[in-house]
Formats: C-alpha cells, sequence, structure tokens
C-alpha cells in the first residue's frame, strides 16, 4: 500500500496552497527522494482515496516541527518509538535524522544526514571492500558503503527500537540489496566471535561516551584491529566538533587508545567529528 511522509514543511506548503485557492500542489511525501502532484479538494489535501487530510490535520501536523507522521491506508501516526526511551525520525532538509531521548544522533548542521554518512564511509571503504558497520543506526554509512563498491557490508544495530524505526524509513531501504546483511545485536560482543583479518574496513559510529563507554576502550580497538586486514582502514565518529578540533582528554584517550590497540597513521578528521586509523 501507498506510504507518505508528512512533516511540518510539507504541511505547511499544502496550506499555503490551498489558501491560495489552488487546485493542485506538487510535494515530496517520501522525505525529499522524489516529488509528485497531488490534488487539493474540498480545503483538503488528497493524497489518494484513502488518505485526505483536512486543514485542521495539516495545522496539527505544522505545530509538531520535529516530528514526521507516516500515513498509509487512511492512518497517520508519527515516526517514533516510546517503547524504551523516546526513539524518533527527525525531518531535515535531505535524510532523516535519528534523535534519542533529546540526542540527535547524526552531523546535520550544514549538512545532510546521508551525505555526512557517505563522507564517513569515504574515509575508510575502497571498491571491492568488506566492511564492517559497527552501531549503524538508520544505515546510511552502510548503504553509501555499499554504494561505493563494498562487495559485502555487515550492519551491526544493538537498539531493536532503531531496526524497527529504519525499517519505515524510505532513505534505509537500500539496507535490502543484496550484499549488505543487517544483524541485531551488541558490536562489543559479536565482533568476539568474528574471524580474524576478514574485513578491509570497519566504520564505527558507537553512542556517545556515557552510553556505551566500552565501545571507545582499548579492548574493543584490539578486536577492531584484529578483525581487519593488513593495512585496512578505520574511521571512528568521536563527535563533538569543538572538541576534536581544539583536542581533549577524552579526543586524545580515543588516540592513545587506538595507537595502544595497533592502530598506525591515527588522526583526527576534524569536519566529520571523528578520528581516522589504518592497520
Amino acid at each position: 500500500m501507498p506510504s507518505y511522509y508528512l512533516h511540518t514543511d510539507n504541511a505547511k506548503q499544502a496550506l499555503d496552497a490551498i489558501a491560495k485557492g489552488l487546485t493542485c500542489i506538487r510535494l515530496s511525501t517520501d522525505l525529499n527522494l522524489s516529488e509528485q502532484d497531488f490534488a487539493l479538494s474540498d480545503q483538503s489535501l488528497v493524497l489518494d482515496a484513502d488518505n485526505r487530510l483536512s486543514i485542521d490535520t495539516l495545522k496539527s501536523i505544522v505545530k509538531k516541527t520535529q516530528r514526521i507522521y507516516l500515513c498509509r491506508d487512511g492512518t497517520m501516526h508519527p515516526l517514533e518509538d516510546r517503547s524504551a526511551g523516546y526513539y524518533k525520525l527527525v525531518p531535515t532538509a535531505g535524510a532523516p535524522l535519528l534523535e534519542i531521548s533529546g540526542v540527535k544522533m547524526h552531523i546535520s548542521k550544514g549538512t545532510d544526514p546521508f551525505a555526512s554518512a557517505s563522507a564517513m564511509a569515504q574515509q575508510a571503504v575502497r571498491k571491492g571492500d568488506k566492511v564492517l558497520d559497527c552501531c549503524s543506526g538508520l544505515g546510511y554509512a552502510a548503504i553509501a558503503a555499499h554504494r561505493l563498491g563494498a562487495s559485502e557490508v555487515l550492519s551491526i544495530e544493538l537498539s531493536p527500537e532503531v531496526m524497527r524505526l529504519r525499517s519505515q524509513n524510505p532513505w534505509s531501504n537500500d539496507l535490502g540489496q543484496a550484499g549488505i546483511v543487517q544483524r541485531q545485536g551488541s558490536s562489543y560482543e559479536l565482533i568476539g566471535s568474528m574471524p580474524a583479518a576478514s574485513f578491509d574496513a570497519v566504520i564505527h559510529d558507537p553512542p556517545r561516551f556515557s552510553l556505551a563507554g566500552e565501545l571507545y576502550s582499548e579492548e574493543f580497538y584490539r578486536e577492531i584491529f584484529r578483525v581487519l586486514r593488513r593495512d585496512g582502514r578505520l574511521f571512528h565518529y568521536t563527535g563533538n566538533p569543538h572538541v576534536v578540533k581544539k583536542g581533549s582528554s577524552f579526543v586524545d584517550g580515543v588516540i592513545h587508545r587506538l595507537k595502544a590497540a595497533g592502530f598506525k597513521h591515527v588522526q583526527k578528521v576534524e569536519h566529520l567529528m571523528g578520528v581516522s586509523a589504518q592497520k
């Protein structure tokens, strides 16, 4: 069945068009992937025969500026999960970003979450690589790695709430492509069962240290080093551009532990708020 994604911007576009007395409007209802024409009839936005949004409904969407609504089969619900914490998709000018309990999980200022994840993948991935994507989130980096020509991408995400949200996110659809394997579980636990020298590149985008300190440990870095092949590459997102740029005990500690784990050519990548390294 058709699915439509509404948020403040496109709902406001529809309201403005209705106010002008227009009978048709061109909108993106798949979160900026494409646009199509929709009818405006009887003071409503007509998505299809089963999905007709009144002025009042559109106004209620406009009020929720950081929320995306999925309209399908005559029903509408926000793309969020409150079963354990508060997980939601937030609209941007490009791909939606993931927010967990008020914390944005993507670089979004001055860029697009998908573009920034793609830039992270470019730091480590080469054509033909076998790639490990730890803490995959919405899967943007895994998809980018696949598009860069990776032969195989193993995408690991701990949170079932995040996996449920990404199953409803059109920007995550390419995770279903052949060559991408999705696993739900702990990167910290699963990496120990992986064969040595089995990946050419690792993208490591963990939650902040206060939520998952073990993913910043020398022990975990040694496991990443172990599963990388000779000359394999790592990009490690650390967050906070000011901290990465100016240096801090935190980022310096990350660099120190990576070197202690055996990595060489460890350096800050300021514009991506992370650190790159090589085995």
